[in-house]
Parts: C-alpha cells; sequence; structure tokens
C-alpha cells in the first residue's frame, strides 16, 4: 500500500518538522524519485506530479477559489477549484478527489480524466518554480463548498463572461491558464455546447 502520509524530517533532536514529499518525473510522467515540497519549487524547480481540478454546477459555471492569505505559495490569488500534488505512489484521480474535499468540504461527481500537461511557470511574487506534470480532472458539484480557511479565503461560481471579468480585475495563479486550455476540451464535453466554455 502506498505511503500517502506526509514525511517528518528533523534538522535538531529537539525540533519536529513535516515536511510533504512530492513524486519527481522525468518529461514522459515517469516517476524518478521524490523530493520535499518546498526544495521541489525553489528555482529553478524539479519537475513533479501535480493535479488540477475543474468543478462545475447544475449551471454550467466553474467553481474557483481564492487561496487563503496564509499559503507560502501563490497567496490570495484565484485559481482552479482545487490543485495540489499526490502524496508518492498515490495515484493522482485519489489525490485530486481527496484535496477537493480537504480544501472545500465536497466531494466530486462524475470526476473524470482531462489529460495531462507540462508547464513552467514562475510566480513572481513568490519567487518560486512551478515545473509540473500536471494530471487535469473535470466533475460535477453538487454540495455548498465549506473551505477550509487555511486553505481557501474565498470561493465563487463562474460563468465564462464572468471569469473573463475576474481575470481582467484580479490576479489568478500563473498555471491557472494554461491548466484551464489544457482541460477545456474536455470541460466542454462536459459542460455541453451551449455552455461557453
Amino acid at each position: 500500500m502506498p505511503n500517502t502520509s506526509p514525511m517528518t524530517t528533523s534538522s535538531d533532536p529537539g525540533i519536529s518538522t513535516s515536511a510533504i514529499m512530492l513524486e519527481l518525473v522525468d518529461e514522459e510522467g515517469n516517476t524518478v524519485g521524490t523530493a520535499d515540497k518546498l526544495s521541489a519549487h525553489q528555482a529553478p524547480g524539479k519537475l513533479h506530479r501535480a493535479f488540477s481540478v475543474f468543478l462545475f454546477d447544475n449551471h454550467g459555471r466553474l467553481l474557483i477559489q481564492r487561496r487563503a492569505l496564509g499559503k507560502y505559495h501563490s497567496p490570495g490569488v484565484w485559481s482552479n477549484t482545487c490543485c495540489g500534488h499526490p502524496y508518492p505512489g498515490e495515484a493522482p484521480f485519489t489525490a485530486a478527489t481527496r484535496r477537493t474535499h480537504e480544501e472545500l468540504g465536497t466531494s466530486p461527481h462524475m470526476l473524470r480524466q482531462a489529460g495531462t500537461v507540462r508547464y513552467n511557470h514562475p510566480d513572481p511574487y513568490s519567487g518560486l518554480v512551478e515545473q509540473e506534470f500536471n494530471h487535469l480532472f473535470v466533475g460535477i458539484v453538487r454540495d455548498t463548498p465549506r473551505p477550509d480557511p487555511e486553505e481557501v479565503c474565498e470561493t465563487a461560481f463562474v460563468s465564462p463572461s464572468q471569469l473573463k471579468e475576474c481575470r481582467s480585475r484580479a490576479p489568478f495563479s500563473a498555471w491557472f491558464g494554461t491548466v484551464l486550455e489544457a482541460a477545456r476540451p474536455a470541460v466542454r464535453e462536459l459542460s455541453g455546447t451551449t455552455g461557453g466554455w
């Protein structure tokens, strides 16, 4: 059974710190090792496995979230429904479902794979780098989100036109545009041709 828990490390006998481990991959997405989360994101970045989730309500609106202000990476910016990293050995689908519930207090319905995308996005605010092989998922949300304030400070359901307006006046994560475009064929299949996506 894969280890799906953070690893604990300590550089001082009297101090214990939790280091979340990520799965490093090659350009084809094959696992090649592990690294702690912070070092994987420090410039120039280490290519690692990630996931991005896009959930829609019954009206075809996308659930977006504003990342909590206390997060060390990209705090206070808007992004897709949920994104994160599988633990080493954890299936991306499992991680996407788990993390969506942890962050938003809701479980996705009809979650399906929407392909993968590889990108390199430096974050101009933190100086950290997103070197990711990202597994994309789309699905439906039926419950009212109950966000964990440590992870999410705000949520919104947006139509394509509302999203465009929001992106014109508020900062979004460096990776948002890339993952949305890569997931768009699956989004259109899910939301239908009249959804505008």
